[in-house]
């Protein structure tokens, strides 16, 4: 391994899913930035992470490491041994070309790097942007120099940790005023979102349900964002003319400030960002999701009024039809749900680690 990419480098670690490696991300475009210090990412090979950063520029260490959680006992054993030897690695690796400091924002993909980093003490930050911390975070939260939280209610389960509520990082592109929801007109969109990988339960609640609520509501269209896997043998299926497919949406900003409601699973990033574009969403969170998280996070944006939450079940068409009818036929009920809020995330998350570590110092 090439360690001279890590000596007195701020370090980012993060990933497995892109709700763990965006956020990562963003801190990192933001301390570049901000700070003359190198930066430098250490995520799982098997991750998103693995895909994105060999094209992205950024210093990079890929490990052979695996999830943890919900896994048979065999393939657990197996996932803790890599994790093991990952951890030894950056253990000599890191005593010799010692990093400044490593900021994790969760996945398996950040274990490694955050248990050497709590070995050799060299100061470590988390960021946990779901309602309901995971499992990496809890256990390390009471050693971090910061933990920053992306939802207030994910600060109850850090076990006394010094915490931040700062929110949860998004991408550039988020960074600008929005159009307000009732600018909008006609054909108002019905967005759908399962996910870049698909979601076999919400698209199939999609085609059940979009036939009755279009010819309801003739001023309004669904745009439906299926994922690539299971885009041609959707499109090959009858539907509504005004019911739109698409395997991935790019420019996610312009197609959540172009959408009326968004129906969406709720991870973390996710939400972050209608909250930054203010739009309003019917959540169905993912069943199975790490610790209930998704749950927890749709909840929390239904406490505070920003969304309402169905839970999937046998009867999702139905329920989706019945929820995102009452919202369609009451805009006054739509506009109490859209309350754009600028995001602040990277700078909160950044004059904390400057104020903690002293910035020239260390």
């Amino acid at each position: 391994m090439d360690g001279m990419i890590f000596s007195g480098s701020l370090v980012f670690t993060g990933g497995g899913t892109g709700g763990h490696f965006f956020p990562a991300v963003a801190l990192a475009e933001g301390a570049r930035d901000r700070w003359d210090r190198p930066v430098a990412f250490v995520g799982a090979a098997r991750g998103i992470e693995a895909r994105l950063l060999p094209a992205s520029g950024w210093p990079h260490l890929l490990l052979d490491v695996e999830g943890v959680v919900g896994r048979s006992l065999l393939k657990t054993a197996r996932s803790l041994w890599k994790l093991a030897w990952a951890r030894r690695a950056l253990i000599r690796l890191w005593r010799r070309d010692r990093p400044w400091a490593v900021v994790g924002t969760g996945g398996y993909g950040a274990a490694p790097a955050l248990l050497a980093a709590r070995a050799l003490g060299i100061p470590y930050f988390l960021h946990e942007s779901n309602a309901r911390p995971g499992l990496l975070v809890k256990l390390l939260a009471r050693g971090a120099a910061g933990v920053w939280c992306g939802m207030a209610a994910g600060a109850a389960g850090m076990g006394g940790a010094r915490c931040v509520v700062a929110g949860t990082p998004v991408r550039a592109a988020f960074f600008r005023d929005f159009q307000p929801l009732e600018a909008l007109r006609p054909p108002y969109r019905l967005l759908v979102l399962g996910g870049s990988g698909g979601a076999r339960a919400l698209n199939e609640a999609l085609f059940q349900a979009a036939p009755a609520l279009l010819e309801r509501f003739p001023d309004w269209d669904i745009l439906h964002q299926t994922g690539p896997g299971p885009y041609p043998e959707l499109s090959a299926r009858a539907r509504h003319p005004r019911h739109k497919l698409a395997p991935f949406l790019e420019f996610m900003d312009r197609q959540l400030e172009a959408a009326a409601l968004v129906v969406t699973r709720s991870g973390a990033s996710t939400c972050a960002e209608l909250v930054a574009t203010g739009r309003p969403s019917v959540m169905v969170p993912l069943p199975g999701s790490a610790g209930g998280h998704q749950e927890a996070n749709a909840r929390a944006m239904e406490a505070a009024g920003r969304a309402r939450v169905v839970l999937q079940g046998p009867e999702l068409g139905e329920a989706l039809r019945a929820e995102a009818t009452r919202l369609m036929a009451d805009p006054e009920g739509l506009a109490a749900l859209a309350r754009p809020e600028p995001n602040r995330a990277v700078a909160c998350c950044l004059d904390d680690l400057a104020a903690w570590m002293e910035l020239g110092i260390h």
